[in-house]
């Protein structure tokens, strides 16, 4: 008998040429997720950001968890086709169903402030390294 149960795939998708996200006749950018955004700002302008530089609500930047401060990321907003690149310089966000923080500012290129979640693709703006005064690559050190 046939089993009535769904197959299930394990295998990371990864984005199709001409895909948002992807520049044309360009290597693919490296896909890092999928999952909600929320936007922050408003309360917390001019405040020290995790990396150490002050907070601007109206910059094109964000919070991540895991990716390395000075890290450009695009995020994509899938309900609309709106894309912005942002500069990682901040942790977050805290609410384990979201994926991404952005800065009010990357959040109106977005066109979610008025929804405040919006469902996003997010990928590294180059894959030929990353180096940035807050992201020094890590170096073996004697003893």
């Amino acid at each position: 008998m046939p089993s009535a149960q769904p197959e299930t795939s394990t295998s990371v998708s990864r984005p199709q040429p001409g895909a948002p996200g992807e520049s044309p006749g360009k290597a693919p950018r490296t896909f890092l997720g999928e999952g909600l955004a929320s936007y922050y700002g408003p309360g917390l302008h001019g405040r020290k950001t995790a990396s150490g530089e002050r907070f601007d609500q109206n910059a094109l930047t964000a919070a991540h968890r895991t990716v390395r401060f000075g890290t450009c990321l695009r995020v994509v907003n899938m309900e609309n086709g709106k894309a912005v690149e942002v500069r990682v310089n901040d942790r977050g966000p805290f609410k384990d169903e979201r994926i991404i923080d952005v800065s009010l500012g990357a959040a109106r290129k977005l066109e979610m402030v008025q929804k405040g979640l919006a469902r996003v693709r997010i990928y590294r703006c180059k894959d030929d390294g990353v180096s940035s005064v807050f992201s020094p690559p890590l170096e073996a050190r004697p003893g």
